[in-house]
């Protein structure tokens, strides 16, 4: 006798509303972030950078397919969510969307490698929470999520060794 298979969740019916908001509050995470964002500007120019930092380019690049993989992720994951599960995934993508574009507002806006050393680290601890809670619901979905943390955690390292190298400099000092 075979055992049972335990039996997935499906979907509901309207579940592209599901992915259309998760892509949206993604997108929604992308173009606040970006705001901030000047890596011309005499501040960012003028600070140490360790020689392992990637061309600037490579963000971008990189970051595409990281949000596709976050909206995905997040849809998937919600639409398989039992009830009591859903409000606290949301929560938790909600938070690490927020975090996530917090960064760019830390660091580039406040012009603080400090501040945004602090904000990378919050959002490694968010990017762990929201794994863990995508793996209980979906593993697919959860792996979809582990080039993200991956890259933040190496977000985390590069912004440590900025900081580290740039202890004297502060807005104050660098103008725009």
């Amino acid at each position: 006798m075979k055992p049972a298979k335990k039996l997935k969740r499906r979907p509901t019916a309207g579940g592209w509303r599901t992915y259309a908001a998760t892509t949206t509050a993604v997108t929604a995470t992308a173009a606040i972030g970006s705001k901030a964002v000047n890596a011309n500007s005499v501040w960012y120019r003028s600070l140490s950078k360790p020689p392992w930092q990637p061309p600037s380019w490579t963000f971008g690049l990189v970051w595409t397919p990281l949000y596709a993989s976050i909206a995905w992720a997040g849809g998937h994951a919600l639409l398989r969510a039992r009830e009591r599960h859903r409000r606290a995934l949301a929560t938790s993508l909600g938070l690490n969307l927020l975090l996530n574009a917090a960064w760019n507002q830390l660091f580039f806006g406040r012009r603080s490698t400090k501040a945004g050393l602090a904000g990378t680290v919050l959002l490694d601890i968010s990017n762990a929470d929201l794994i863990r809670r995508t793996a209980g619901i979906d593993a697919a979905a959860a792996g979809a999520l582990v080039p993200y943390a991956a890259w933040c955690a190496f977000a985390t390292a590069l912004n440590a060794d900025i900081a580290r190298r740039n202890r004297q400099a502060t807005a104050a000092k660098q103008p725009g």
